[in-house]
């Protein structure tokens, strides 16, 4: 059975270390898919297999990983993240310790030359020190580069190794033999490969300290789950460890404490707040028979409830699993990026052994050499490229939790790029536009019938129905206490209504077009009818034995913020329309309420999938925002599905983007949040290029010939920590970007 796992990897460098995982993991038996994000240092592996053999397959490629399986993993991950930062700032301190005084000394001329009394010795010792600089500072970059030999794969810790090993090398052949060297050529290195170690460690804490703040949205979500739970056993009420709960355990809620698993209210009741799924502030009443959520939080009463969904079942669970999915997913964008990266070292080290050759045999002078290994450095540090490979998942995490903040659930990279493209949006009406709980609005009895009895038989007909319509019918019976007709021969009309059998006559219940299949004479209640939809009623047509026999008219009310957030499509440019198998009065009097641009009614719910491709056939890229169950079809073939969220298991296979709260603002959230992040990640990708198009050149020493200056090893690495710390820092960015004309409440920002 395909499953999802999360792993945490340990030991990427850089955007090269992506392919070689992502190779690794797909070569394992029956492994799907893998996406390894090199921003969070973490692989999502899609697939019938398992960690073990997944992790092994990591390891065997030179790289450490580990499971994320519950949602205290992330703050393990987070400890050790911290850990390491701390590691890094220390090896940069220990490496700036030394090279700092030795390059200020050097610009001063305070340092003895190699022919001095002392000179030797001084050097010898100078020689030691960085050697134990390299060891404890820059030994994470060594060891990284055997095992990239080892595995047949270049990455950034090959080139800082080549790097710097190279300057240390040459200037202890020029310690010990500079006979070797022309005399112009003698010039020593060792602070270079001190300082460069001190700069990219301390670039690498910075970045993996901004990075960090990335996953607030993860953080928040996991702060939501409490660490224990009262559980009630033999009659007495004990605190376990939340993973202690099993299904059906009774447990025992408080106020103001957060419900630790999905289950049904069993005993008393309370109100609960659930902002964290859907944004709305006002507290939801609850009582026996109810369901409860994990991490929403009781305001007021006690009771008890029954665990039916625990672990990773829980709603908040399938949240987070989500965010994670989608912050680790690539856009098309992403993939080609990765691409180019994981052949971007290799080249790398094509250029610098050509560098190094073209000055030695070009360049004038004893001091070809020193040029040949002085840009050939330069080239190796420079040209990491830890920014091209941070530029897309960086924005990518960011834009996923923002739109988390606002209850948008993305569930890819694919989704997140292809909902700024949009320009026509569909929406389904029933529950989507309106609030899809319906209520009858009036009856109208003809001949002997009157409103009760039209009622009892219309409502014993739609008694086993599902749909929001009938149950509104149904509702009405029961709240007038009458005792349901027994119902034979009970039919379906797909789009029309039903067919039925009651005390020996034959009911006919449903639209206009029912009537007129069965030559039902509906003249006499047309007109009404006609003005009832008019006032945005859904007018259903009852017969009996052949005759009509009344017409009950449904409402839906229209959601207090539909017209705002259709305002804000407007205003963004989007075309937008209204497509429901409702009669087409009244879903143009929707529409007219609401400024929508078209409608297309009375469309069967196996024909909704058609009006999209017909739409993308006109060359327009298509949203469609519906239930997520009746609409799936619909939704599957849009360019973006957006299902609305019914707050249990808010729909989240039927499509690309969830909206936990149901309001149309999220939509529009989710599109002005696209267009953010794919602005930048654009941002991200041109500055990356920027700097390794124009650096590598420059390190190369193109700009020699016409200034004389050459492009000194120790700002290479500064400018390379420094590109991967600026494309982190335009990233974070996006956690303070705000959808235009949408005011977070003080509730959805706690929650």
């Amino acid at each position: 059975m395909s499953q999802t796992l999360h792993l945490s990897i340990e030991g990427m460098s850089c955007a090269g270390c992506v392919a070689s995982i992502e190779k690794a993991i797909n070569d394992v038996d029956f492994v799907t898919s893998a996406n390894v994000n090199f921003a969070e240092h973490t692989a999502t592996v899609e697939g019938d297999t398992n960690a073990e053999a997944v992790i092994a397959a990591i390891r065997r490629a030179g790289y450490q990983a580990s499971e994320l399986s519950g949602l205290d993993d992330t703050a393990d991950k987070e400890q050790a993240e911290f850990v390491y930062y701390r590691q890094l700032l220390k090896q940069a301190a220990l490496a700036a310790l030394v090279g700092a005084p030795l390059f200020i000394a050097g610009m001063a001329g305070m340092l003895p030359p190699l022919a001095a009394p002392n000179g030797l010795l001084f050097w010898s010792v100078i020689a030691l020190a960085t050697l134990g600089v390299m060891v404890y500072s820059g030994g994470h970059f060594f060891l990284g580069a055997v095992k990239s030999v080892r595995q047949h794969n270049a990455n950034m810790d090959l080139l800082i190794a080549l790097g710097t090993g190279t300057a240390w090398l040459y200037s202890v052949v020029i310690v010990v033999k500079p006979e070797l060297v022309p005399a112009l050529a003698q010039h020593v290195y060792f602070e270079a490969a001190a300082v460069i170690i001190a700069l990219i460690n301390l670039g690498s804490a910075l970045e993996m300290r901004a990075r960090g703040k990335t996953s607030q949205a993860i953080k928040q979500l996991i702060g939501l789950q409490p660490k224990t739970a009262c559980v009630v056993r033999d009659n007495n009420e004990i605190d376990i460890l939340i993973e202690e709960v099993v299904i059906d355990d009774i447990l025992r809620v408080k106020p103001g404490e957060r419900i630790a698993v999905d289950g049904v209210i069993t005993q008393g009741h309370s109100s609960l707040d659930e902002s964290m799924l859907s944004g709305e502030p006002l507290a939801v009443k609850k009582q026996p028979g109810d369901k409860v959520l994990a991490g929403t939080i009781n305001k007021s009463g006690s009771f008890l409830f029954q665990a039916k969904r625990i672990g990773k079942d829980t709603t908040l669970a399938q949240i987070i699993n989500m965010v994670r999915t989608a912050q680790s997913s690539k856009p098309a964008i992403g993939r080609l990026v990765d691409k180019i990266a994981s052949v971007f070292v290799p080249a790398v080290l094509i250029i610098a052994v050509l560098t190094f050759l073209a000055w030695l045999n070009f360049a004038d002078g004893e001091q070809a050499l020193t040029y040949a290994i002085v840009t050939m450095m330069t080239v190796l540090i420079i040209a990491c490229p830890c920014a091209l490979g941070l530029a897309t998942p960086i924005s990518i995490m960011a834009g996923v939790g923002k739109a988390a903040l606002y209850q948008t659930l993305i569930r890819n990279g694919d989704a997140l790029q292809q909902a700024g493209k949009l320009e026509t949006i569909v929406l389904d009406k029933t529950g989507t536009v309106t609030q899809g709980k319906p209520g009858i609005s009036k009856i109208i009895p003809r001949g002997t019938w009157d409103e009760n009895s039209l009622l009892l038989w219309a409502g014993s007909a739609e008694a086993n129905s599902e749909h929001p319509l009938a149950e509104a019918i149904v509702s009405a019976v029961k709240e007038l206490q009458l005792k349901l007709l027994p119902v034979t021969d009970f039919a379906a009309i797909a789009g029309q209504g039903i067919r039925a059998e009651l005390e020996n006559k034959s009911l006919l219940l449903g639209t206009r077009k029912l009537m007129q299949s069965f030559d039902i004479n509906i003249e006499a209640l047309v007109s009404q009818a006609a003005e009832l939809e008019q006032e945005a009623n859904t007018v259903i047509f009852i017969a009996i034995d052949g005759e009509l026999a009344g017409i009950i008219a449904i409402s839906d009310a229209i959601k207090d913020d539909s017209f705002a957030a259709i305002k804000r499509m407007h205003q963004l440019g989007l075309e937008v329309l209204l497509l429901t198998g409702d009669n087409r009065a009244t879903a143009s009097a929707v529409a007219n309420q609401l400024g929508i641009d078209k409608v297309i009614a009375e469309v069967l719910p196996q024909d909704k999938a058609g009006q999209i491709a017909q739409l993308q056939r006109q060359g327009k890229v298509v949203a469609m925002v519906g239930d997520g169950i009746n609409d799936a079809p619909a939704l599957a073939l849009a360019d973006v599905g957006f299902a609305i969220g019914t707050g249990t298991d808010i729909a989240i296979e039927s499509a690309d983007i969830t909206l936990m709260s149901g309001s149309l603002h999220g939509v529009v959230d989710a599109v002005e949040i696209s267009r953010a992040t794919v602005r930048n990640i654009k941002q991200n990708l041109f500055g990356a290029f920027i700097y390794n198009g124009l650096g590598i050149p420059i390190a190369a020493g193109v700009l020699f010939p016409f200034t004389g200056l050459l492009l000194n090893p120790m700002i290479a690495g500064a400018a390379m920590a420094m590109s991967s710390l600026t494309v982190v820092t335009n990233a974070n960015r996006l956690r303070f970007f705000k959808p235009a004309g949408r005011q977070l409440s003080v509730k959805e920002i706690q929650s």
